[in-house]
């Protein structure tokens, strides 16, 4: 066996054609082989060539679409901030672990962010050298002619009686018209033309990859000049484009204080269309209407209407309907009958027939604080368990049920506090809930007593003195709020552009073959010729074969004229 192996190295490294440092061409007291180090530049390059490979940029594409996923699983506080507080008052123990993970923050998010950044650098260094390769390839000239096209997979031969010189132009002329780029050859009285087409594939290719690029930039670009801004309008009421009259605004780094366009918008009446009652689909939304009107600095006015799915555009800003709902108007008034508090309050709907729930918060005017919890029935209907809903979501039957609390609402302290919550602890329940009293319920222009002598609380009616009722009673006692965002981003047209172009761009990539075909004239005889057809594919080209025949056979119709 040691002989054996030992007359196995030493033919080995006789052989010229085994590498030295092939295992059985080695001495076995030789030193073992020291694998080159990387090195910090090294690994540096390496890694660089990992993250501008196509294939990375692809698993990033894929994992920034998958990273997108919660931004629709969870509300976004840019875009539904009375959603996030909504999440966060039905799930109070879940929402901090959520939003620690930034998931009411997707597309602001650290992980995000890194994603996309990733992905941007990735195809940068992708898309640079394949376009300066692609340069090259289309300024080089069509490959020379193969010296055996019979080798090739999809080939054709024929004999034709017609001058070598002659066939060859015809076939030049044919290519050409079949939009090949072509050079011809000359080897030792062989003649022959090389053509090529499909370099546009790549151009698709590429214009795919920028136009990404592209859209990245301009998000990335204009999210810094753009801003979103939500606020809730009651009818009747104006507002004003300010930052302080938005109950919430998210605004690019780059956006000046006073970037926002002096005009006002007064909500002159919300109006919505339900299936009606007793029909199938009762109560449905058929469709949202907020009319507006709105005010130039100069006192000029044009009225318009702000639609599900049609936005108003004003000075470059969209303004979008979110939702929509009821605001009760209460009066609160002392033990001396003196107003100490009226407003129209939203009441946030909770389900599809507008049951609404909302707080009514009083800090001055009453020996003590007071807080109004309650809920607000378009239609009311009671449950076989005797609690109360609403049954229709318009206004046939409205109740309004309060339960009061008396005592420290919290915000004396300058701590900022939810318009839509009361934080009821250490307060005292005078009404509803395990109070002596029962809860508070109102009809539209009902007035009662709050228990101790502590004043009164009235639902007022806001029904229009010349309004008409009709025959089941319906009334326009409880005014309308439309909950309206105002975006402004300038980059839309540029994401529209490059978002036009990748398409194009990736049917160009798909649809354009890449193929190289090949025409060669031997003289064969006194008057004839053989004649070589073959084709080559780049990638997969199931026509390419039929190209090769269709060649043959419109260059023989050619010839003979």
């Amino acid at each position: 066996m040691s002989n054996s192996r030992s007359d196995l190295t030493r033919n080995s490294a006789a052989d010229p054609r085994r590498p030295d440092d092939h295992f059985d061409a080695r001495p076995q007291s030789a030193a073992p082989v020291n694998q080159p180090k990387l090195g910090f530049v090294g690994w540096l390059r390496w890694a660089w060539r990992q993250l501008t490979s196509m294939r990375t940029a692809l698993v990033l594409l894929l994992l920034l679409a998958i990273a997108a996923i919660p931004g629709s699983i969870f509300p976004q506080r840019m875009a539904n901030p009375n959603g996030v507080t909504q999440w966060e008052r039905d799930n109070p123990d879940l929402f901090p672990i959520v939003d620690a993970l930034q998931l009411f923050d997707v597309y602001s998010s650290a992980w995000f962010s890194a994603i996309y950044l990733l992905l941007f650098v990735s195809l940068i260094g992708c898309i640079l050298p394949r376009t300066k390769h692609h340069l090259a390839a289309l300024k080089a000239r069509p490959p020379r002619t193969p010296a055996r096209l019979s080798r090739l997979a999809d080939f054709r031969s024929q004999t034709l009686a017609a001058e070598p010189a002659k066939a060859i132009d015809a076939a030049e002329k044919r290519l050409k018209k079949q939009g090949y780029r072509v050079e011809r050859y000359d080897a030792g009285g062989t003649l022959s033309v090389s053509a090529e087409r499909g370099y546009l594939r790549e151009t698709g290719n590429l214009l795919f990859h920028a136009s990404l690029v592209g859209i990245l930039v301009a998000v990335g670009l204009g999210g810094q000049f753009a801003y979103t801004g939500q606020s809730v309008i009651i009818e009747g009421t104006t507002f004003v484009n300010s930052l302080l009259n938005y109950s919430s605004m998210n605004k690019g780094r780059l956006v000046p204080d006073d970037a926002l366009a002096p005009y006002s918008m007064t909500l002159d009446s919300f109006d919505v269309s339900y299936v009606p009652y007793g029909q199938n689909g009762a109560g449905q939304a058929g469709d949202f209407s907020a009319n507006v009107t709105v005010r130039e600095p100069d006192g000029s006015a044009e009225e318009g209407a702000v639609r599900v799915n049609h936005p108003l555009r004003v000075h470059g800003d969209a303004i979008y309907l979110l939702g929509n709902g009821y605001a009760p108007t209460i009066t609160v008034r002392d033990a001396d009958g003196e107003v100490v508090f009226r407003d129209s309050v939203p009441f946030l709907p909770q389900d599809d027939n507008l049951t609404s729930a909302g707080v009514v918060k009083v800090p001055d005017g009453l020996e003590e604080q007071l807080g109004l919890v309650g809920f607000f029935y378009p239609t009311q209907a009671e449950l076989s368990t005797g609690a109360m809903t609403s049954a229709y979501a318009d206004l046939y039957n409205p109740v309004l049920s309060l339960r009061a609390y008396v005592g420290d609402l919290g915000i004396d302290d300058g701590t900022p506090r939810s318009v839509y919550t009361l934080e009821a602890d250490g307060m005292e329940e005078i009404a509803g809930g395990d109070a002596e009293a029962e809860s508070l319920e109102l009809s539209p222009g009902q007035t009662v007593e709050l228990p101790g002598g502590r004043g009164s609380v009235t639902f007022e009616d806001e029904t229009p003195s010349d309004a008409d009722i009709d025959e089941v009673g319906y009334t326009e006692s409880v005014k309308r709020f439309a909950s309206l965002q105002v975006h402004h981003d300038a980059s839309t047209g540029w994401v529209l552009t490059f978002a036009i172009l990748l398409v194009g761009g990736l049917i160009t990539a798909l649809l354009v073959p890449r193929r190289r075909l090949w025409v060669k004239v031997t003289p064969e005889g006194d008057d004839g010729a053989r004649v070589e057809y073959a084709g080559l594919a780049r990638g997969e080209d199931p026509a390419i074969r039929r190209a090769v025949d269709e060649l043959a056979e419109q260059h023989e119709k050619d010839l003979r004229g």
